[in-house]
């Protein structure tokens, strides 16, 4: 974990955990487990047992490479510990509204957690950057691909500390 590195919450390194000892601890012996048994039937370069296994290992191997690579890079910032609660800044659950009063709940989190059908807003989109520092009551305005927009913050939460 390096000290500049991408921002991810706990519970986001915990999901990266997660998949990495998913595809080491499962997937990873089942489809050796599968090539091995298709090794044993004799020509391979018909075999779809066995060719099908190979893509699937070295599919799941580069995942693992990139899941190993991304939790050493990442560095983990717990939302709970914010010290300035009156800004929207990494971890914080945003509410906005646009000047119809439309109004959106979003999360603040790290790139590899995003899911904008959650909430969970990537800490390097455009919206994202828009919102950073901002207090109740700030308008913000984004360039999305739709066009510009403005946002107002109406609420500002964090998690409690456990």
């Amino acid at each position: 974990m390096t000290p500049d590195g991408p921002p991810i919450t706990p519970a986001g390194m915990s999901a990266l955990r997660a998949r990495y000892d998913h595809l080491l601890g499962t997937e990873r012996p089942a489809i050796t487990e599968i090539v091995s048994w298709a090794a044993g039937n004799g020509d391979r370069s018909e075999n779809g047992d066995y060719l099908y296994g190979r893509k699937r290992m070295r599919e799941i191997d580069r995942e693992l490479a990139w899941l190993a690579k991304r939790m050493k890079l990442c560095r983990v910032l717990d939302p709970a510990r914010q010290e300035d609660r009156t800004r929207a800044w990494f971890g914080a659950t945003v509410t906005i509204a646009d000047e119809r009063d439309n109004q959106r709940v979003l999360t603040l989190v790290g790139d590899d957690e995003q899911d904008a059908s959650a909430g969970l807003i990537g800490w390097s989109a455009p919206l994202a950057k828009a919102l950073r520092g901002a207090g109740l009551g700030d308008l913000r305005r984004v360039t999305l691909p739709g066009g510009e927009k403005e946002w107002e913050v109406i609420a500002i939460t964090y998690p409690n500390a456990r």
